[in-house]
């Protein structure tokens, strides 16, 4: 079976209900990134930071993934299929893809402050004074601007084995993320599905200027 690899970005999610971190505007749900998706902004105040992700957390409760989540899902009837998503939702999973690797963290999980690989499946609010058998404080297991992108090597390996490469949904800007594409082999397919795409069709890349839902079933076509 040939392996798709699928990068998936804010996006992908937007049909979805979920709103993103914009770069333009610096703002996300209306709060300044830098103080709710930073260490030094969950220093400066961790109720402000809970409480966002508490937010975030509700919101995705209730959020469905839309015909793009479950169109990818289906793909692995046909083929290998491996997610990367820069996306902290669970709605890959929720539609049945079975191999997600989450770049930047999951706001269904949460982790100690003490010890990073001591992560907890998390869907009701997180609290100041909520701890790990350490006593240390629980905090939201995201990716904030600023720390390692841990699970970036795992991405490379994966997109090291590539036949199909599909990008959706994200502004190619983001680093360390928007350099998987340089990973792939020369003669890897690649698509790339986005309404504003940073990127022109040319040689083995086809871009495809549409939303997530409209230029997966685009996508489904050439394939």
């Amino acid at each position: 079976m040939k392996h798709i690899v699928v990068l998936t970005g804010a996006g992908m999610s937007r049909e979805s209900g979920l709103k993103t971190f914009r770069e333009e505007d610096g703002l996300w749900e209306g709060h300044d990134v830098m103080k709710v998706a930073t260490p030094e902004g969950f220093s400066i105040n961790p109720e402000l930071v809970l409480d966002f992700y508490n937010q975030r957390r509700s919101q995705l409760l209730t959020a469905k993934p839309n015909d793009a989540h479950y169109a990818l899902a289906n793909l692995e009837d046909n083929y290998k299929v491996s997610i990367v998503t820069q996306n902290v939702d669970d709605l890959h999973e929720r539609a049945g893809s079975t191999n997600v690797l989450h770049l930047h963290g999951e706001v269904f999980k949460v982790r100690s402050t003490y010890n990073s690989n001591y992560i907890l499946d998390w869907k009701k609010d997180l609290n100041l004074g909520d701890t790990c058998p350490n006593a240390h404080q629980l905090r939201p297991h995201i990716v904030w601007f600023g720390e390692a992108v841990t699970m970036l090597e795992n991405a490379i390996k994966i997109c090291e084995t590539a036949d199909i490469l599909v990008i959706i949904g994200t502004s190619m800007q983001v680093y360390p993320a928007a350099s998987l594409i340089h990973y792939v082999t020369n003669d890897t397919k690649i698509y790339y599905i986005d309404p504003h795409p940073a990127l022109l069709s040319q040689g083995n890349l086809t871009v495809i200027s549409e939303t997530a839902t409209a230029g997966v079933k685009s996508l489904l076509q050439l394939l």
